[in-house]
């Protein structure tokens, strides 16, 4: 991929997205192409494939989708399973319709078993039983990471790349409660709890399982390696995370420390955990030469002021997020 390679980020306004944006923009990519999803429904087919005709993009990084948090899995598997499913079919056969060079595809951790084996290697996947609340989203991941591989495999080509991050965080996170995943919810919970004195805020769960957390400036980094890097890459999916995991319990006292937060924190054990443990093996990657930098305390850091320099945190008794990271981003 060159400075002057015509560049298609899509979901540029979500987490990830943003993050990609960003990087490139670092590195003085020229050719960077956006559209909203006003602009362009890419669960439109149609739609999609005219974008393609019209830009010609080079090289796609495929960070659209709807994404959301236990509740919202939940309440809404329907529209997890058919939005994922639809963008990610559209901009394949664009891609392979209109001979893009290469095009980057984003998993999920939540594509291996529940009870898998840690850390989890790539090879683990399909070989148990996966987490109910997010059998739908995650099923659609693990199609999307399937249909890399057949791309590939049909069309004697390398040109379709997945890769599978763990639980993302960072400016540009959805902070809607409803929607938001772990480390955003955590963010902002305690942030009222600050602005309101509140004595104590109740987490859900025993807060004992244990998670592993990457930047997603981090994940933005990896994705331009891996595009410097295609002709070493193997027809397969590579994890990405940093090889350090976290319980609930210490993830919340970091985050209540950084937000300053001083009262009590209650845990409600009737609530669902979740799986119990979710630490990628990311040595496939790793042995390409590439090492994440940002430690989960800076990155904290860095989320939290993002989230307090946004217009929407207006008010004492209020905070207010529009969800656009749960549509479509």
């Amino acid at each position: 991929m060159f400075k002057d390679s015509k560049i298609y980020v899509a979901g540029h306004t979500g987490l990830l997205g943003s993050a990609l944006i960003k990087k490139l923009n670092k590195y003085r990519y020229e050719h960077i192409v956006t559209r909203s999803h006003a602009e362009l429904d890419l669960t439109n087919k149609e739609a999609v494939f005219d974008f393609f005709l019209t830009e010609k993009p080079e090289y796609v990084f495929l960070a659209a989708g709807k994404v959301g948090g236990i509740i919202s899995n939940k309440t809404y598997p329907a529209d997890y399973f058919h939005i994922n499913i639809s963008i990610q079919d559209a901009v394949f056969e664009a891609a392979k319709e209109y001979d893009v060079k290469q095009l980057i595809f984003y998993g999920s951790s939540c594509i291996y078993p529940k009870f898998s084996p840690q850390p989890i290697k790539e090879q683990y996947l399909l070989t148990a039983p996966i987490e109910e609340t997010s059998e739908a989203y995650a099923t659609a991941k693990i199609a999307g990471i399937i249909a890399c591989r057949a791309y590939n495999q049909q069309h004697q080509t390398n040109r379709f790349i997945a890769l599978v991050p763990n639980s993302m965080h960072g400016p540009g996170d959805s902070f809607n409660l409803e929607n938001c995943h772990v480390l955003s919810a955590l963010i902002r919970r305690f942030h009222e709890a600050k602005i309101n004195d509140a004595e104590s805020v109740t987490l859900w769960g025993s807060g004992k399982v244990r998670r592993e957390f990457i930047f997603s400036e981090d994940v933005a980094e990896a994705s331009l390696f891996i595009m410097q890097h295609v002709n070493q890459l193997e027809n397969k999916h590579y994890n990405v995370g940093t090889g350090q995991d976290y319980t609930i319990e210490e993830l919340a006292a970091n985050v209540a420390k950084i937000v300053g937060y001083e009262g009590k924190v209650l845990w409600d054990t009737s609530k669902p955990d979740g799986t119990p443990r979710k630490l990628l093996d990311s040595t496939r990657l790793l042995s390409l030469g590439f090492r994440p930098v940002v430690s989960l305390e800076d990155g904290l850091r860095s989320t939290y002021q993002w989230y307090q320099n946004q217009d929407k945190v207006i008010s004492k008794t209020s905070v207010i997020f529009e969800d656009s990271h749960a549509k479509y981003i």
